[in-house]
């Protein structure tokens, strides 16, 4: 009888610590506000640069996917786009910034051409921060 308690609770014990989800892919979010009037040349710079950069990425296996969201600020220290890049899992970050910068040393030149171009988008735009975060899948 008492081994037949013991495996009662041990069962019950696993049944409650079980989550009721699995972890899915890890994203890395990027919140940029746009400055005024410079909405579209960001957009125009953002496809010349950026989304080069993270479709090679994605041809060489490095990320899964990447989308970029636009959304009208709720306050004047809101973002207006939120820029996502999607990867299999945290492991996939390991040595990730030393493939990138290959990467955009291949599709947009050198160190300073990079350079260059990362003054001039800090005309068009403040960051104002970014965060990883996982998907959570629920069964």
């Amino acid at each position: 009888m008492t081994f037949l308690v013991v495996l009662s609770v041990i069962v019950n014990a696993q049944a409650q610590s079980e989550k009721p989800y699995t972890e899915g892919t890890v994203w890395s979010v990027q919140y940029v506000q746009t400055k005024s009037g410079m909405g579209e040349t960001y957009l125009k710079d953002l496809s010349e640069n950026w989304v080069k950069v993270v479709k090679e990425a994605q041809k060489e296996g490095l990320i899964m996917s990447y989308k970029v969201l636009s959304a009208q600020p709720s306050a004047k220290t809101d973002w207006d786009l939120m820029l996502l890049i999607q990867f299999k899992n945290y492991a996939d970050l390991d040595g990730l910034s030393d493939k990138m910068d290959a990467i955009a040393k291949k599709v947009i030149g050198n160190q300073d051409k990079q350079h260059k171009d990362a003054i001039n988008r800090n005309d068009m735009r403040t960051l104002l921060g970014g965060k990883l975060a996982q998907e959570l899948i629920f069964k």
